[in-house]
């Protein structure tokens, strides 16, 4: 099956061919700098530049595939959750390329895709679901942040999720804090890599809770605290590094910790995690060396693929088709609410 996809759920606007369960291309296009001036995303600006990017970025990604809109079999796009905006821009062009075409046309979950971006691997990038356990799953993005129990394939239970902050928020708004520019989550990363973790002590907040939920506002709030009492710890080097290993260190903690309880508590031998902050060394050093440590298997999503992309919801598309799960009525509409929270997760119509 060859299938043309479309993300636009958010700043980043991606294409992407997918064909009998690889990717082929697989285009995005940033907003980064765009809305760095403002600190974070503006919705409207999001969707402006979707319409203005979505056509060139389409284009590349059928030339790299060396496909033409004629061989396509079925078409895909985000349906939810995300910018209202945003996501109508590549929903409603994928709806109207399948109606032209007359094409099946498959409305993608966000989360739900990356549910299945670890078990995709190589170069091109193939899903390989023949190796797929039952496994707890990480996702961890700048909006969203939860843990998920995936049994089987298309099956899955939310099992807790952010009751504030997600993780990739608190990394920013700390950031913020400190002067880094926007995104500050990479910014942090990368001073944190010649930091102490040690040097100052901050909170994990619900670390020892008994629930899979997360909250990263207590956080947040103790940093800000910190840095009224230290301003001036901002104009030294070093210590502004230690700082920023320090925070970090109490974010992965707390995300790791409660991944492994909840594998644990499950009885399940594997452990994924996807999403843009998964991109973040700490994180994925922790995870793995816990993991170890625990005898779990860990896949991590590659770090193509944490971030916003088509690919990831090309190949859930056509997995759904070719499992006859799938297919999304030309009259549907976005969802950006959508909320994943059901065993088995089909696109509303």
């Amino acid at each position: 099956m060859t299938l043309l996809a479309f993300e636009t759920s958010c700043d980043e606007t991606s294409a992407a061919v997918v064909q009998n369960g690889q990717i082929i291309s697989n285009v995005v296009s940033s907003q980064v700098l765009l809305h760095a001036e403002y600190g974070g995303v503006v919705p409207e600006l999001a969707a402006r530049e979707h319409l203005r990017n979505l056509i060139p970025v389409t284009t590349t990604a059928l030339h790299k595939a060396g496909i033409s809109a004629e061989q396509l079999e079925a078409v895909a796009a985000t349906q939810g959750p995300g910018l209202p905006g945003a996501l109508m821009v590549g929903f409603k062009a994928a709806q109207t390329l399948a109606f032209v075409l007359r094409r099946p046309f498959v409305g993608v979950h966000h989360h739900e895709a990356h549910l299945y971006s670890p078990w995709t691997q190589g170069n091109p990038p193939a899903a390989d679901f023949a190796e797929f356990e039952p496994n707890v799953s990480l996702i961890v993005s700048g909006g969203h942040t939860m843990l998920v129990s995936v049994p089987a394939e298309l099956k899955h239970q939310l099992l807790g999720s952010t009751v504030d902050d997600a993780a990739g928020e608190c990394f920013d708004k700390i950031g913020k804090m400190m002067g880094l520019p926007y995104p500050a989550g990479p910014e942090i990363d990368r001073l944190a890599e010649n930091g102490n973790p040690l040097a100052y002590s901050f909170p994990r907040p619900m670390i020892h809770e008994p629930h899979d939920d997360f909250s990263f506002s207590g956080l947040k709030t103790s940093v800000r605290y910190f840095l009224r009492d230290h301003a001036a710890l901002l104009e030294e080097t070093q210590r502004l590094r230690d700082l920023c290993a320090s925070a970090q260190a109490a974010i992965v903690e707390v995300l790791v910790t409660k991944t492994i309880r909840a594998a644990k508590r499950l009885g399940v031998r594997c452990v994924t995690a996807s999403g843009g902050v998964t991109c973040n060394r700490s994180l994925r050093r922790e995870l793995a060396a816990t993991c170890q440590r625990e005898g779990l298997k860990l896949r991590l999503a590659d770090k193509a693929l944490c971030t916003d992309n088509a690919g990831m919801i090309g190949l859930l598309a056509e997995r759904k088709l070719l499992r006859q799960s799938g297919e999304t009525s030309l009259d549907a509409d976005i969802l950006p609410g959508w909320m994943l929270s059901t065993t088995d997760v089909t696109a509303r119509v």
